[in-house]
């Protein structure tokens, strides 16, 4: 494969240099071939992985002012980036994609080229998830991105977004016995029939409510910011359903600024 696209030959070149990560248990610092170790996808994948990615507060709010942004620091930004260059796919919901200004996944050449010697297209693309398929033909995520991005939307409204969005996005009815929902199930089985198995989810917090209460969630990278918000921030997931989901600790890492950030697995 040849690189190709825009390439940002500057920006997090070292990322190393960036913030340092310690690994809770361990000893010294925790270098950007650590990271990739500890937050590669199995290579023997014969369905999809679904990892969420999320940054809460301390006492439990996923945003302030609305977003996400102010709650992260240089080490969530640093691991954002990692697990977005070990994904195959990052899926977000169209709520969320509005809401933070999403553009498409940003990588430098050197990224570019590792995903190759894995394997891997060279820039994963963005998959947004809408019941209703109306997305404003501005939308940064369509207009801003170096691969096409994908709407998974309801079969009800499939005809109509492609036609609104024309070659701006791939457009892939995920319904199942219902057709004006999306199914998560069906939608990831559309996505492991385009060989896009590794799947990172950045929510909102309904689409990471939806992949836990249909026990979809099999890991979850957890960013607890040293910050108390108040207020009515929401948390990471919400929905209707209860759900209990034993979870396994992988690792913990921590950085000088007080943030922690960790990974668990799904048990079962």
């Amino acid at each position: 494969m040849d690189v190709k696209g825009d390439v940002d030959l500057e920006a997090d070149a070292d990322m190393g240099d960036a913030v340092r990560l310690s690994l809770l248990g361990g000893s010294g610092a925790v270098d950007d071939d650590d990271l990739y170790r500890l937050y590669a996808y199995p290579d023997d994948l014969t369905r999809p992985l679904v990892r969420g990615n999320a940054i809460a507060s301390l006492d439990g709010g996923a945003t302030t002012d609305g977003t996400s942004g102010g709650l992260g620091g240089p080490g969530d930004r640093r691991l954002f980036t990692v697990q977005r260059e070990l994904a195959d796919v990052v899926v977000v919901g169209a709520g969320t994609a509005r809401a933070e200004g999403y553009g498409g996944v940003q990588l430098t050449l050197p990224q570019r080229l590792a995903r190759q010697r894995r394997g891997q297209r060279e820039v994963p693309p963005i998959a947004l998830v809408t019941r209703s398929g109306v997305l404003q033909p501005d939308l940064a995520v369509l207009t801003g991105s170096g691969v096409t991005p994908l709407v998974l939307t309801a079969a009800a409204v499939a005809a109509g977004t492609k036609t609104r969005l024309g070659s701006a996005a791939e457009v892939i009815d995920c319904s199942g016995a219902d057709p004006a929902a999306v199914d998560l199930s069906v939608a990831l089985d559309r996505l492991a029939g385009r060989g896009l198995l590794r799947v990172l989810t950045e929510g909102g917090p309904s689409l990471l409510g939806s992949f836990i209460a249909q026990q979809l969630l099999d890991e979850l990278s957890l960013t607890t910011a040293p910050l108390l918000v108040g207020g009515t921030a929401v948390r990471i997931a919400v929905g209707g359903t209860d759900v209990v989901s034993r979870m396994r600790r992988a690792h913990v890492l921590a950085d000088e600024d007080g943030y922690l950030y960790s990974r668990y697995t799904r048990t079962s």
